[in-house]
């Protein structure tokens, strides 16, 4: 990439992020619909799932920085994870400490980015992006006996791993299955090739009219620790069949995947990341291709939108993250409201604000 194409991304980026939190300050008027479930850490990107009968949320968790805000999101310096519970919706939380700090795990540089976790045969296992000492973004897992922790990282990232945001399902069968990645941030442009360009690829701000950059999807190993298969693209595609174009803001993929089953129907979700949507699309298939269905939560206060969606005592559940408490697009806090699936499969439309 050239350096003026660079010059112009960050520029392009900071005007997004400008944009955005003028938003913030005009939401800032407006009554919130949920209140943050914890008030003594900030935490985001929350990871939802039930373990024995209760509510474990793996969150990011942000911390104060100097670092000016900039589009490779060096703000975003988290450095240690802190589990929640609830035995409740709208319960008190439980705060349960530090699970796993970066000084523990040996390959780890900087940026403890969004985590989360999955259970098979008595072990949870603790999926996670940093960056390695070359800065480079992989994803580690680490095990633990306890949903709350503490876990122990393995001494090397998982082999072929790369970018953030690692999600994983266990369908029916008992297969794994992780989605991952994110663009600008995240590196996923840079693996465009499949192998790293420490200068980056065309992201969608250079290569419009191309299918959009991807999120992954590959099967974990028995154990847990290993993919096991090919790494794949997630296909989206639009109403015409064909795939999502890289200008198409408003639908496509940037980060923030998670999936999740209802009535035999896989649900792919994910954040549009600079329009602030969370989009949905479905398949009769884990590794799709999806088809586009629309967007279910309206954009919060704040730059990113991530989440997780859970079914608890047979209701269902999104878990997402706003600016509430500090109107810092760094400092975000994790919230929760009920999300309803329609007769037809579609999902009801949420706004994070109430009317006055």
């Amino acid at each position: 990439m050239k350096q003026t194409q660079f010059k112009l991304i960050c520029t392009l980026m900071a005007a997004v992020f400008t944009v955005s939190q003028a938003a913030a300050q005009t939401k800032e008027k407006q009554i919130f619909l949920s209140p943050p479930l914890i008030r003594s850490i900030y935490t985001a990107d929350p990871s939802a799932h039930v373990f024995n009968g209760k509510i474990y949320i793996y969150p990011s968790h942000d911390i104060d920085t100097a670092v000016t805000d900039n589009g490779s999101g060096d703000h975003f310096a988290m450095r240690d994870y802190h589990i929640l519970s609830l035995d409740h919706i709208n319960g008190p939380v439980t705060d349960h400490g530090v699970a796993l700090d970066i000084k523990n795990i040996p390959w780890a540089g900087r940026q403890l980015w969004a985590p989360d976790c999955a259970y098979k045969n008595g072990v949870y296992y603790l999926y996670f992006p940093v960056k390695d000492k070359q800065d480079v973004f992989r994803i580690g897992v680490a095990t633990s006996k306890d949903p709350a922790g503490p876990f122990k990282a393995e001494p090397q990232p998982i082999e072929g791993s790369f970018s953030i945001d690692p999600a994983v399902y266990t369908d029916s069968d008992g297969q794994s299955y992780m989605y991952f990645g994110g663009i600008w941030g995240g590196q996923l442009q840079q693996w465009a090739t499949g192998k790293y360009q420490p200068n980056g690829s065309k992201t969608d701000l250079q290569n419009d009219d191309a299918p959009a950059l991807s999120c992954k999807v590959v099967r974990l190993s028995s154990d847990m620790k290993q993919f096991e298969g090919p790494v794949k693209d997630v296909i989206i595609l639009d109403e015409s069949g064909r795939p999502l174009l890289g200008k198409d803001h408003d639908r496509r993929f940037f980060e923030g995947p998670w999936m999740h089953k209802f009535k035999d129907k896989y649900y792919f979700t994910y954040s549009t990341g600079d329009t602030h949507y969370l989009a949905y699309a479905t398949s009769d298939k884990p590794f799709g291709p999806f088809r586009y269905k629309g967007i279910f939560l309206k954009p919060v206060q704040g730059w990113t939108t991530h989440h997780s969606i859970v079914e608890f005592k047979g209701k269902w559940y999104l878990f997402y993250h706003d600016t509430e408490i500090s109107g810092k697009t760094h400092l975000r806090n994790v919230k929760v409201t009920p999300l309803y699936h329609r007769s037809d499969g579609s999902i009801a439309l949420i706004d994070p604000f109430k009317s006055k």
